[in-house]
């Protein structure tokens, strides 16, 4: 049975992941910040899955790039050893609120792409090793193309996006899966200021998603599924035309 390893396992896409995950894992090792949030959901885990899957929680900061390699020897000593990642956080800067600050601009650069590009690194390396291994990572669709609206954030998925591309190339033939997840609007504490129409998924269809895209070993997954030819049609539009959108 699978033993994972869940980085940012407090957000909403992350423990809705979980509660899928853990009826078919031996292990789950939880990884979040929060102390409080995080033994919340371990303990639902553990309910939900009846005592079937042992459940444990380490608090780091996924920008404290020098706890990784304990937080990951730490994992190793409670599972014996991981066959699945999530890297999971992330944060939603106020573009506005960037665009007159370099200093919050490079903090939430670090935080949505350093920060997994480091966390990305020590995981496959360990998953190089041992010959196999799936490493999922949660992206966005905004990465796919700089828009006014949200270019910080999109220009940190954009670098993750690639990363992984190069991942995924490197890792290609030692059996090592690396996945990039792409959702659109998600419904989630996050995003809760912001008015929602249909485009909008809920959690739970996205964690739904990711499973699928796990078992079947895909490269990369838009979630919801309309979201690969939204985007599509964004990349499409010559830049002498999308410099004047408003988007």
């Amino acid at each position: 049975m699978r033993k994972t390893l869940i980085v940012g396992a407090t957000s909403a896409i992350a423990e809705a992941t979980a509660r899928l995950l853990a009826p078919t894992s031996a292990a789950l090792f939880l990884v979040a910040r929060n102390e409080a949030k995080l033994q919340a959901v371990a303990q639902d885990l553990r309910v939900r899955s009846g005592g079937r899957c042992a459940v444990f929680g380490h608090v780091m900061d996924a920008n404290d790039v020098d706890g990784v390699g304990s937080m990951l020897v730490a994992a190793e000593k409670a599972m014996g050893g991981a066959d699945l990642a999530l890297i999971a956080h992330g944060t939603l800067p106020d573009q506005r609120a960037c665009e007159r600050s370099v200093e919050l601009t490079l903090n939430e650069i670090r935080t949505n792409a350093l920060s997994v590009v480091a966390l990305a690194t020590h995981l496959a390396n360990r998953f190089a090793e041992q010959g196999y291994g799936t490493l999922a990572v949660i992206g966005s669709v905004a990465g796919d193309r700089g828009r006014q609206s949200n270019y910080v954030y999109g220009a940190a998925k954009g670098m993750v996006d690639v990363f992984l591309q190069g991942l995924r190339n490197r890792l290609a033939g030692v059996g090592v899966h690396v996945l990039t997840i792409k959702p659109g609007f998600v419904d989630t504490p996050m995003t809760a200021a912001f008015p929602k129409g249909p485009l909008w998924a809920r959690p739970e269809v996205v964690a739904a998603g990711i499973v699928r895209a796990i078992e079947r070993r895909r490269d990369v997954a838009y979630l919801p599924w309309f979201w690969r030819w939204i985007m599509l049609a964004i990349r499409m539009i010559p830049e002498r035309v999308f410099k004047r959108m408003k988007l």
